[in-house]
């Protein structure tokens, strides 16, 4: 019987193939998972595996297959097949009439990020999209997992149910991909929150002070539940993982994955860096993993997923995780005010926020934000940065509209109803028709402005009625417009702004600085020397273009802010004040 005609077209009939997965890590030093999948009670001459190619929550086709090596089938009673690969994550398996067939195979795992695989002599880390197959037409079927740690004193850490001795049941594929693996000696510190069951899981060497994060940690998830009406999960992870530099995050729907310098969490402003980054992947088990777009109702693993609503997903989501510490008194109104100043100083000082609507940067995620360039700042936007900007507008639009009574609140609880509980896919024009309803305005000439154009946004418009301004910092350096690094002893020019002297005058990122005026600059000291000079005053700069010495003559420009501050008015009325106070404070 083939596979088109029985199971896919009728997955409802008592045919069910099972699903059963076996990882182990023998020789973890060699960063190599072994893989065992063994299909049971098949009946089809073939079987087509497919690898994911992404995994959701972060839109880039990563090709996870590119680390799979070692590929064999054999049937139960050990007899090879046939495996022929159709595509770059697609393989097909001539059963010779098996009924059961155990794939194995060996990935390959030494990066170390939420969305990818880690294996050394510490620990494991899986993201199942990333180490898994799926079969085609069978993604509904349960699958077992069972992890072999190499040692007697590693553990399991997942938030899929034990079903066995490190045997665990995910429901379906999609739930599989949600759920990722850490596989060692970590340290797990259990709290409560709201009834229900919460672990921060440690994995690394650093300087967290565990207590001190879970009470933060609570709070946020206090204030969180709170704009959605309660948690809706059972219990909770939270997967910390100490690096020795980046950072990220990645959400699932009953946990998330944390990365974040292992020496970054002493400090005033480190802290709160880390805090908002846990409000953030926090706030998504509600936004995206329940309310998300119509294009990621249903993942297609095999390609991008596209959709134009990524700034409500992502962008409101990273206005929340500045606005969640401050309403959980994890930081105060002054520092709340310092966190947004340096924001809106990013989205001021992006060239291509100019160029790149906010729509179409949701749109083109898949192949523009994960992938920068030395032009991409002058040519796209990033959804998070824009997206929090508009989500900010919007949020100040609907609090002095109604007078304080509704917020961008009841827009999240309001998507929250419609479509987060019943996890009903929302379209871009049913997110609109939503913020309208709240706002009780049209909105279309705002979204045609700042969300389908590039419309510089009128911040103090906004920030008037809550008694606060946007200021830029004077500037006093004439203007270049070159971004430059050191790396390996050379001062690399990484960017080159649009229309910018710099540009104008034939420079390109890579070149190497070298000298002005015939005396050698570097990085840190560029922009002393440049205030030797005038705007309007010509200088010669020399630097190695390909490899070529060239000296060109570069007239310099006006001096560019590159920092804003969002300040109180000097004169403030008490309707102003007040809204304010309900703005950062939620009162």
């Amino acid at each position: 019987m083939t596979q088109g005609t029985f199971a896919i077209s009728d997955p409802s009939q008592v045919y069910v193939p099972k699903l059963a997965y076996q990882v182990g890590m023998s020789q973890p030093q060699t960063h190599l998972f072994e893989v065992k999948l063994t299909v049971s009670n098949w009946d089809s001459e073939v079987l087509d595996l497919k690898m994911p190619v992404w995994t959701p929550g972060s839109y880039l086709v990563r090709e996870y297959s590119k680390q799979l090596q070692d590929f064999a089938a054999v049937t139960g009673e050990g007899k090879q097949l046939i495996a022929t690969k159709l595509s770059k994550h697609h393989w097909q398996i001539q059963t010779n009439n098996s009924t059961e067939i155990t794939i194995s195979y060996r990935m390959f795992a030494n990066e170390l990020t939420v969305r990818t695989n880690h294996l050394d002599a510490t620990h494991g880390y899986f993201n199942p999209a990333a180490l898994c197959f799926y079969v085609p037409g069978y993604e509904h079927c349960s699958i077992e997992l069972t992890i072999k740690p190499p040692y007697p004193d590693w553990q399991v850490t997942t938030p899929l149910p034990e079903i066995s001795s490190h045997t665990f049941l995910a429901k379906d594929f999609d739930t599989l991909v949600d759920s990722p693996f850490e596989i060692g000696c970590q340290h797990i510190y259990d709290f409560t929150v709201l009834d229900k069951p919460h672990q921060l899981v440690v994995w690394g060497e650093g300087n967290l002070d565990p207590q001190i994060a879970i009470a933060d940690i609570k709070k946020i998830v206090e204030v969180e539940a709170k704009i959605f009406g309660g948690l809706p999960y059972e219990e909770y992870i939270f997967l910390l993982h100490l690096s020795p530099s980046g950072g990220g995050g990645l959400e699932h729907k009953n946990c998330c994955s944390l990365l974040y310098p292992r020496f970054n969490f002493q400090g005033a402003e480190k802290h709160h860096r880390f805090m908002q980054l846990v409000a953030h992947e926090f706030f998504h088990l509600w936004n995206v993993k329940r309310i998300r777009p119509a294009a990621l109702e249903k993942f297609d693993y095999e390609g991008e997923n596209y959709t134009p609503s990524l700034w409500f997903s992502e962008g409101t989501t990273s206005y929340y995780d500045l606005l969640i510490p401050r309403r959980a008194g994890i930081y105060d109104e002054k520092e709340f005010l310092t966190e947004l100043s340096k924001e809106i100083t990013r989205f001021l000082t992006t060239p291509g926020r100019l160029v790149q609507p906010l729509s179409e940067s949701s749109f083109d995620a898949w192949i523009k934000l994960y992938r920068p360039d030395a032009n991409s700042s002058n040519s796209q936007i990033s959804y998070y940065l824009k997206g929090e900007m508009v989500t900010l507008l919007l949020d100040l639009l609907i609090r002095d509209r109604t007078q304080g009574v509704k917020s961008f609140d009841d827009v999240l609880m309001a998507m929250w109803e419609q479509f987060g509980k019943a996890e009903i896919g929302f379209s871009e024009t049913q997110l609109k028709n939503i913020i309208e309803s709240v706002a009780d305005r049209d909105l279309t000439e705002f979204y045609d402005r700042y969300i389908h154009g590039v419309e510089e946004l009128p911040f103090n418009d906004y920030f008037a009625p809550f008694g606060i301004e946007l200021k830029p910092v004077d500037a006093n350096i004439p203007y270049l417009g070159i971004t430059v690094k050191s790396e390996h002893g050379r001062e690399v020019i990484k960017c080159v702004a649009s229309d910018s002297p710099a540009q104008l005058a034939g420079i390109d990122p890579g070149d190497e600085l070298l000298a002005i005026d015939g005396f050698k600059v570097s990085s840190d000291k560029l922009n002393d020397r440049l205030k030797l000079y005038q705007p309007g005053q010509q200088i010669n700069i020399t630097i190695f273009h390909a490899d070529r010495l060239m000296t060109l003559p570069i007239t310099l420009g006006v001096p560019r802010s590159q920092q804003y501050h969002v300040q109180p008015l000097e004169h403030t009325s008490d309707l102003q004040r007040q809204q304010f106070k309900n703005w950062v404070n939620n009162d």
